[in-house]
């Protein structure tokens, strides 16, 4: 029996929840940082021909960062324990982003949005996991859902609140108003974090009734930071080497995303065979490599609005920089419904043969629908920002509910005793599309001086990910997850 009132696990998601705030508020800012720069012409982007292009290649540096930490958190939180990880993300993230603020080229900028990358990247499969140990099972899509609202509120206070923080330093700092915010948002994350290192334990009773060894209760936060930063230094080189050699060769931003996305396989197929016995269970499984696919589309959609919703709504009529900020901010202001209301749908229908995939099938048609309407819209000449702002934010709805649906699907399908594996190769798989996203959408948008081709595609990709969630076996989803993640805590004893 489930008690009622606040729990333990609500001041868990309580925390959790600052944590995806703060990690958003930090990667976000970046685009409307770059629009802010590209509009100005300061800095790196003085004299930059192809500028939308050139800026989306910085944030998808940034996602090939992000992406090739994916699995190795995973792996790390299951060896070391999720909280350690959790809390050394966003340590990382606080100091990169402070240091940004501090940068004075190029180079440096883009190795430490790569830096922020790699570090920010482990926070997924482990805070996932972290909330599948300390919930009760009934309300693990809740959970989800619950916390990773604090990814639409972060992403729509650094939609909003970077052009006003922009704005408020350009007087005092001229061309160099950029930095201010990288300077606040880094100093949050750091204060976030220390509340989260002191509150964000298991109960008690949990601990007591699970081995030393379960990775919900481990705390090893010195080895696990050794291994974050020998994957971080390796990853680093190679992505660093790769922008070297592909701009030396004079080779595009959009073929340079690419190359960085060929990492992915190479990745899995290095992890398959130095640690087949932890990647074989998640990696040879039907419906999950169908999950892991369709998750790419959700990726590029979030970055694709999350880097450039302030240049397309200004692009079509959207009024000057912050009032484009303003109805940008609209979709992600959706996720803080969106979030919650999927995990609530998702635990409803969670007891029915295949309930959670035809939840996550019917909002990915219909987000596909939402896109599409919204580039007809757009394309037709309107620029309403009334209707702009109503659109985004109904896209948004079903875009932000689908996610903690395709969350708790993932924990679902999983073996036993592999959650942080299972999150960690969903989202480096995803993370292809955060890596494409914002360059080729750049491209497309320098190429035909439109927004319109970057969001066709965009629907387009969605569409496909609706029919790979179609793909997954009926069989194959079975309440059994309720099952095998059930915790023996005092909340709810075996």
């Amino acid at each position: 029996m489930i008690k009622k009132g606040w729990q333990r696990y609500h001041t868990i998601w309580t925390m959790l929840f600052l944590g995806w705030f703060v990690s958003y508020i930090d990667r976000t800012a970046t685009g409307p940082i770059i629009t802010w720069m590209i509009e100005n012409k300061v800095s790196f982007f003085s004299d930059v021909s192809n500028p939308h292009e050139f800026g989306g290649l910085i944030g998808s540096l940034f996602f090939a960062g992000f992406m090739l930490s994916q699995f190795p958190g995973g792996y790390l939180g299951d060896k070391f324990g999720y909280r350690p990880i959790i809390i050394l993300c966003i340590v990382w993230s606080g100091i990169t982003t402070l240091l940004t603020g501090f940068t004075g080229g190029l180079i440096m900028f883009v190795l430490l949005r790569v830096l922020l990358g790699l570090g920010e990247g482990v926070l997924y499969s482990n805070d996932r996991s972290y909330i599948v140990f300390n919930t009760p099972p009934k309300k693990i899509g809740l959970g989800m859902g619950v916390v990773i609202t604090g990814l639409s509120v972060g992403l729509t206070a650094a939609t909003l609140g970077t052009p006003l923080l922009l704005e408020m330093a350009e007087p005092m700092m001229g061309k160099e108003a950029w930095r201010f915010p990288f300077f606040l948002l880094g100093v949050i994350s750091l204060i976030v974090v220390l509340f989260m290192f002191k509150y964000m334990r298991p109960s008690p009773e949990l601990i007591k009734s699970v081995s030393p060894d379960s990775p919900g209760v481990k705390e090893n936060y010195g080895k696990a930071f050794i291994q974050l930063c020998m994957y971080s230094a390796a990853f680093l080189a190679i992505i660093m080497g790769i922008y070297f050699a592909c701009t030396e060769l004079g080779l595009s931003a959009v073929f340079i995303a690419f190359i960085l996305t060929g990492l992915t396989p190479l990745l899995i197929i290095y992890l398959y065979k130095t640690k087949k016995s932890d990647v074989h269970p998640v990696l040879m499984n039907r419906n999950l490599i169908f999950l892991y696919l369709s998750a790419i589309a959700i990726m590029w959609h979030l970055w694709f609005y999350g880097f450039w919703s302030v240049s397309i709504v200004k692009d079509f009529g959207g009024g000057a920089f912050v009032g484009a900020a303003l109805v940008a901010s609209f979709n992600g202001l959706a996720g803080i419904i969106g979030f919650p209301l999927g995990g609530i749908i998702s635990d409803k229908v969670a007891h029915k043969l295949n309930g959670r995939r035809n939840v996550l099938a019917i909002l990915t048609g219909v987000l596909t629908l939402c896109i599409f309407g919204f580039a007809a819209y757009l394309q037709l000449g309107n620029n309403n920002l009334v209707i702009m702002s109503i659109i985004l934010f109904v896209s948004g709805l079903f875009f932000f509910a689908l996610q903690p649906v395709a969350h708790a699907l993932t924990a679902e399908l999983a073996p036993e005793g592999k959650h942080g594996t299972a999150f960690g190769m969903w989202n480096l798989i995803a993370e292809v599309g955060a890596v494409l996203s914002p360059v080729v959408s750049g491209f497309l948008r320098d190429s035909t001086q439109s927004w319109g081709a970057p969001l066709l595609l965009d629907g387009a990709l969605m569409g496909i990910s609706c029919l790979l969630v179609l793909a997954i076996s009926s069989k194959a989803v079975q309440s059994s997850f309720h099952k095998k993640d059930t915790l023996p805590t005092k909340e709810n004893p075996i």
